[in-house]
């Protein structure tokens, strides 16, 4: 499974975001005390016979009013709503992650089939980033397909432990490679993945062969984490300036048994990954480029997942045509 972003009948100009309210806020303040001050200094003669200078400079001045204060009913209406984003054309749409070429669109998602290409489900969403939508695509094709267990396999961008239990709860077997990330990581320190996690004595073993043992409990998103440290071995550790600035402290939360499951299942099987990308990119090319879907015509979220349902089976049809054929497509038809 993957997703794509598409656009939406919304102009990048007409979406704000709270912070670009705030901004816009803050200068239109700035900019009008400024021009009360030229006002204020201007030629005394011309201001008395209303003369074009002064003029034109209240008339700057009414417009910029205009537009702040049409922009803070927009941002009284975010915090009333609890939007993150607000849309004038389209109200359901959003504006995409800032790497994609769409500025403001739809998230498409997909499940296809690696034997045929088919799009066996599909959803409509404004979510911004795919993160969190790994269940709620792959369960509901587990169910068309009718079958006890999938594998599902995505990119990096699905990563989150409480959707990927999730989706084993429901059935399904998730490959979801991990995304570096992280403070050690940035700094070129020794990964995560680096150090070996023994779950009979419950501590982490440091590429150095020290045992990082449990030290301090908080709480993840609602679930407990747990760090692990061991400070009077990282303070002679002879290679502790590839690992860490002062001690290292490794953390794991409560069920991260089934990422350690998950993990095991990609280095067994690496090459699910490659064989994703060229399955689930075949649709989103073809709906892209032969079908030309670019854009959607339709505004608001009903009517826009209407519209990509429609697109998915004009694509299914299509691939249904090239491998079964005509005339082998019509007799199931009739049957």
């Amino acid at each position: 499974m993957d997703g794509t972003r598409i656009k939406a009948v919304n102009n990048k100009d007409r979406n704000f975001t709270r912070n670009s309210l705030e901004k816009f806020i803050k200068a239109a303040d700035e900019r009008l005390e400024e021009y009360l001050q030229r006002l204020d200094e201007g030629d005394a003669a011309e201001s008395g016979t209303g003369g074009p200078r002064t003029k034109n400079l209240a008339e700057k001045i009414e417009a910029l009013r205009n537009k702040r204060g049409r922009c803070a009913a927009l941002l009284a209406e975010m915090e009333r709503t609890g939007e993150a984003q607000v849309s004038l054309t389209d109200p359901d749409s959003r504006a995409m992650a800032a790497h994609t070429k769409v500025g403001v669109g739809y998230n498409i998602q997909v499940a296809v089939d690696a034997k045929n290409k088919m799009i066996v489900e599909q959803a409509v969403t404004n979510q911004v980033v795919d993160m969190g939508l790994l269940t709620q695509t792959a369960e509901p094709a587990r169910a068309i397909l009718d079958v006890a267990t999938i594998d599902v396999v995505a990119d990096r961008g699905y990563f989150k432990i409480e959707d990927i239990e999730a989706c084993e709860n429901a059935g399904c077997v998730p490959f979801v490679p991990k995304p570096q990330r992280g403070s050690s990581v940035r700094e070129g320190f020794f990964r995560k993945d680096e150090f070996r996690y023994d779950p009979e004595r419950d501590v982490f073993i440091c590429p150095a062969g020290q045992i990082l043992a449990s030290r301090y409990e908080s709480k993840l998103r609602q679930l407990k984490k747990i760090d692990y440290a061991n400070r009077a071995a990282c303070l002679v550790c002879p290679i502790r300036s590839r690992c860490t600035n002062g001690y290292r402290k490794v953390s794991r939360v409560e069920n991260e048994a089934v990422l350690d499951r998950m993990a095991a299942r990609l280095k067994a099987r690496p090459e699910v990954l490659d064989r994703r990308r060229e399955t689930v990119e075949h649709p989103f090319g073809s709906i892209k480029q032969w079908m030309n879907q670019g854009a959607f015509l339709m505004r608001g979220l009903d009517k826009v997942r209407a519209e990509f349902s429609l697109t998915a089976l004009v694509y299914n049809l299509r691939r249904a045509l090239n491998i079964l054929g005509v005339e082998a497509l019509m007799e199931a038809v009739r049957v």
